[in-house]
Formats: C-alpha cells, structure tokens, sequence
C-alpha cells in the first residue's frame, strides 16, 4: 500500500523532501510559485511513498473548461510541468524498484483522476531520470529528443579535449582579440541581460509564451538569487552576449541566454560556455547541462551545443492520459470549435491534442520548450 499526499508550496514539507532528494532548480517552490504566476495555474505537488521509496512530483494545474465552450456541473484540470527540465525526483530506492516505480504511476495516475484532472504532460529531467523509459515503456514516456551535458569531473584536458575542432579554433580567436567572459551582479547588469534576450526572441521568432516580463526576471532574482548566476561575454566594454544559470545539487544549467544581433556572426557564447564550464568545475559541480535543440531535434542550436561535450541524455517526456472519458470531450469539444475531424486532432504529435492549434490539414509549427 502506498501513500498519497498532494503537497500545496506553503506545507513545509516541501522543502523536507528536497533536503532528502537530490534535485535540480526547477524543484524548488519559489521556482514553481513563480511559473504559476506566469502561467496563470496553481501550484502543487505530490508525493507517493513507501517506507524509504519516495517519488516527488512538482506540476502546474490548469484548468481546461474555457475549451469545451459549454457550461459543465465540475471543473477539469491537466497538469504542465514549470519551464525548464524539473521531472521526477526518486529516492535511490525507489529508484531500483520497478515495481514501486509501476505501482506508484498507476497510483499517481488514480490521484490525478480523482482531481478531475484528464490529461498530463511532464518533461522529465534528462540527468536525474534517466531510463524510465525502460519502466513506463514508449506508450506514455516518449522519447523526445537528446540533449548535451558537460561531465565535469574529467580532466580539464579531457574536457578541452571533447571540444569540437572549430569551436576550439573560435575560442581562442575570441581570447586573442580581446573578448573577456566572465560572471558579474545580475541587478547591475539587468538590462544588458534583458536587451540580450529579447533581441534573440525576436530573431527567432519566438512565441509570446517566451517573452518574459521584467517583472518576471526581477522577481526571479529576487527570490532565487543563490541559485542564479549571470555569465556574460564583453568586447571594448559592450556586452556581446549573456545567460542565466543556475547551481543546484552540483548541476549548472543554461537557462535563458540571449546574443546580440550585431554579435551574431562573431558566436561569442562559444566563449561564454567555454568560460562557464571551467568556473563550474572549479566550484565542485558535477555536470554543466546545456540542453538540446528546439523541439527535440537535432538543429542549429543542437548542433552548437553539441560541439562542447560528447556527453548525450536523453530526454523524456511523459503523456498521461488520466480520464480518457473526459479527454474525448475536450478532444471533441475542441475539434467541433476547429471544424474538424476529432480522429485528426487525435493523429497530431501534439498533447494534449484539445490544445493543439491544428486546423485543416496545417499544423503550425511548435516551439517545444527548452531550456535554453
């Protein structure tokens, strides 16, 4: 028999699970008290155990209702993960039980139920979650894509030694004519940092979900600002490039960075993460995390990242349909609104399908959140 708790970000015992478990950043309340004021959801967690196997869950609920378009007698919810790569968190016996780990997803799954929650999609944590796939098998953990991380308990040679050719060859052009990448206050250099970002989003195109407030970065600063560290890359006294990371339980992450247009061509973040990896390494770190590319694929930006490490991960992402009664409704309900076939919306990639754009036989692209 094991136990079920729901945990809300003000019951203590919160923050006495993460003193038992190693986590990441994005566990932390302060970190998902800010995303659900972001994403407009309530914050909560979970916590299934079983003597000393413990699975933690942090997620987002988010009501669902607006999209039937009808009047209904009870709410429905599903449950997004904060931004980033938060996941689950195991204890280390846990973690070498398969049939807890079953038993507690078919209990986690009967939680959500009786929640009136009908669907959840979760990105699990690339390091700290490692094969699940093997438990829960293709049918609700998907493999998404992979990403990068930089073992940092190698050598300083070896880590040189993985880096990409030309992006050795970038590096030390940038120290030979003057480029300095360091880390510095990041109330003081706000505003570089924000410039920095923004003008990245617009040059992608980005969707608005990922244009962040300053009240937002402010507030993250504010609240987090142990965990937060902001590397930047300066020629002739201008800021080229800039990013967020953070320290937690000996992982280092990118989190959001941002590159001038004018800088572009020059690719001064080459320099940034070359820097960033060495001071990490210094600070007693276990793994620099650079995350993937855009939607799991292996693009431009993969590529980039690529080019420090020979490390890969693969991240997962977990599909839980939780009341299949009800996701038929929002399916249906959504796809009547498009005017279109709801097996249609059923075929598409994206989940939960009630929240797929899908119109006709055209599905707009998707930026599929990452880390960087």
């Amino acid at each position: 028999m094991l136990n079920i708790q729901i945990i809300d970000l003000s019951n203590p015992m919160w923050l006495e699970i993460l003193q038992k478990l190693r986590h990441d950043f994005y566990h932390l309340p302060e970190y998902v008290y800010l995303e659900s004021q972001r994403t407009n959801t309530i914050p909560q967690g979970i916590l299934i155990s079983q003597a000393d196997k413990l699975l933690f869950l942090p997620y987002l609920l988010r009501e669902c209702n607006d999209i039937s378009g009808k009047e209904v007698n009870s709410k429905m919810f599903d449950v997004i993960s904060p931004y980033g790569y938060p996941g689950i968190l195991l204890s280390e016996a846990a973690s070498n039980s398969p049939d807890f780990l079953e038993l507690a997803m078919h209990d986690l799954i009967s939680a959500f139920n009786s929640q009136n929650i009908c669907s959840a999609f979760l990105r699990l944590h690339p390091i700290l979650n490692q094969n699940l796939e093997k438990i829960y098998g293709a049918d609700i953990c998907k493999i998404t894509g992979e990403t990068i991380g930089i073992d940092l308990t190698l050598s300083p040679e070896e880590i040189w030694k993985q880096t990409r050719s030309d992006h050795r060859k970038d590096i030390n052009r940038h120290k030979r004519f003057g480029l300095e990448a360091r880390m510095v206050n990041f109330q003081e250099y706000f505003h570089e940092f924000i410039d920095c970002y923004q003008q990245t989003m617009e040059r992608v195109g980005a969707n608005q979900l990922y244009f962040f407030s300053h009240e937002y970065f402010k507030n993250i600063a504010h609240q987090l600002g142990d965990y937060l560290h902001l590397g930047i890359v300066e020629f002739a006294g201008e800021v080229m490039c800039a990013c967020i990371f953070t320290e937690c339980c000996g992982i280092v992450q990118s989190y959001l960075s941002g590159t001038k247009n004018k800088f572009l061509k020059q690719s001064p973040d080459k320099l940034l993460f070359d820097y960033v990896r060495f001071w990490a390494k210094e600070r007693g770190n276990q793994v620099l995390h650079l995350g993937g590319g855009y939607g799991g694929k292996k693009d431009g930006v993969y590529q980039f990242k690529a080019g420090f490490s020979r490390k890969r991960y693969t991240f997962l992402t977990l599909r839980l349909i939780t009341n299949p009664e009800k996701y038929d409704y929002l399916v249906a309900s959504k796809a009547k609104a498009l005017n279109i076939n709801p097996h249609e919306m059923m075929r598409s990639d994206f989940f939960p399908a009630y929240r797929s754009l899908l119109t006709g036989n055209v599905q707009p692209s998707k930026l599929t959140i990452s880390a960087k």
